[in-house]
């Protein structure tokens, strides 16, 4: 009897087309690929899977869950060419630490129950500002004060749309 050794792992997490890694500082990130053979595909091949959401979908899966938390002065950057970090950055305000926290709850359990992505969320334990990092896309809740503070969006947008 013959045994061979296969270099295909099958992976239960959290849905079908996603794989599941550890980095070196023990997080977990999850990104949709295609295991052939111990591959990855490239993402143009990915999009392209049930189940696996592209950019833009999961842009306005977000801008969606925002409005519906009723999150002030909604801002959505394009990043591609920018920035390989994501494709998108979205910038929103919540009222309050309470109302910052529950965005940022929703929004997260959201991606989770819907489309099988895990988050990886910072700040929320404080509620001023809270990142949000979607894969595909990176998400700031500030509080007003906070937001005024830091003013990303004149960080990350063209010359002319921070000076307007």
């Amino acid at each position: 009897m013959r045994s061979y050794q296969c270099d295909v792992t099958f992976v239960s997490f959290p849905a079908p087309g996603f794989d599941r890694r550890v980095t070196k500082e023990g997080r977990v990130l999850s990104q949709p690929t295609v295991a052939v053979y111990g591959k990855t595909a490239p993402a143009a091949a990915t999009s392209r899977l049930p189940g696996v959401l592209s950019s833009e979908e999961l842009l306005e899966q977000i801008l969606s869950s925002l409005e519906d938390d009723k999150a002030d002065d909604v801002v959505s950057i394009d990043l591609r060419g920018k920035s390989q970090i994501a494709d998108n950055m979205v910038i929103a305000s919540g009222r309050s630490t309470r109302q910052v926290v529950a965005i940022a709850e929703n929004l997260t359990d959201m991606l989770k129950q819907n489309h099988g992505i895990l988050c990886r969320i910072e700040g929320k334990d404080q509620g001023d500002w809270v990142l949000i990092d979607a894969g595909d896309a990176i998400i700031h809740i500030f509080r007003p004060e906070v937001r005024e503070f830091y003013q990303l969006e004149k960080m990350w947008q063209p010359t002319g749309k921070a000076s307007a």
